[in-house]
């Protein structure tokens, strides 16, 4: 009976304990760093997307927007993602490159979309570059690469702009790590297969870039996202086995009047 007692006493002085040290936290404060941080990221994604846009070419064609914004529209919606709050911006660069922003910027080159044999490949590298998004991952690689208070100086103006460069040739040029790389192919197959879009395209592509073991400038996504081949392989097993209802967005000849209206700008 006494150890029973003792055993209560044990587990109600516990339970006082803990609570005690939850109400010693600042609750306050720890909220005040989560929108702090969400703050900087938002600011940091306008600051580097003005500075792109006073720099590049940036093609604001209805047409072209459209047609983009309809191979777009599939993912999002199978997937419960919110396509108004994605920033998309096409670039008239002859670059293979799509990258993600802070702020949910998502940049596209045309040199990307007039390379991609098929539709699916590019709704696929888009899938891949929302994972990004939707995934936070765009501010876990800042700041492992470049540290948070690196971030935060680039925000408070000064040697900011020459920061917001070097941000910038971070995102367009390198690859994330293994994992969230690999988070962000498989999460584009899962929203692919969800929007009855066909994953084996985007699986071509990256085998085809595997082929190219000596790529020329002008590559960014490609060479920033090394083991092509080992990622095409995943992908495929991944989705052996699937039940795949695909359905083309765009007929064929929307498809490859897309392209030739981007060759033609």
């Amino acid at each position: 009976m006494k150890n029973i007692i003792l055993q209560a006493f044990a587990i109600l002085l516990s339970f006082f304990l803990i609570w005690f040290g939850f109400s010693q936290l600042d609750y306050l404060k720890i909220f005040k760093i989560k929108e702090r941080t969400i703050n900087v990221e938002n600011k940091l994604g306008d600051l580097i997307w003005d500075e792109i846009s006073r720099t590049e070419n940036v093609i604001l064609n209805d047409s072209i927007t459209k047609t983009l914004d309809s191979l777009i529209l599939p993912l999002c919606r199978a997937n419960g993602i919110d396509r108004d709050s994605l920033k998309v911006h096409i670039i008239d660069k002859k670059e293979l490159n799509a990258f993600a922003l802070p702020n949910n910027h998502l940049v596209v080159y045309t040199g990307l979309i007039i390379d991609c044999k098929k539709q699916e490949a590019l709704q696929g590298v888009l899938g891949h570059e929302i994972a990004h998004i939707e995934k936070k991952h765009v501010m876990k690689k800042l700041s492992k690469e470049l540290g948070f208070t690196i971030l935060v100086s680039a925000t408070a103006g000064g040697k900011g702009g020459q920061v917001i460069k070097e941000i910038f040739k971070t995102l367009s040029s390198s690859a994330y790590d293994r994992t969230l790389e690999k988070e962000a192919d498989m999460t584009s197959v899962d929203y692919m297969v969800k929007a009855n879009i066909d994953p084996k395209p985007l699986s071509d592509f990256m085998y085809q870039m595997s082929l190219d073991s000596k790529m020329p400038d002008g590559f960014s996504w490609i060479s920033s996202h090394p083991e092509s081949e080992e990622r095409a392989k995943y992908i495929l097993e991944y989705i052996k086995g699937k039940k795949l209802h695909s359905k083309p967005t765009l007929s064929d000849k929307s498809w490859k009047d897309f392209q030739e209206q981007l060759k033609n700008l």
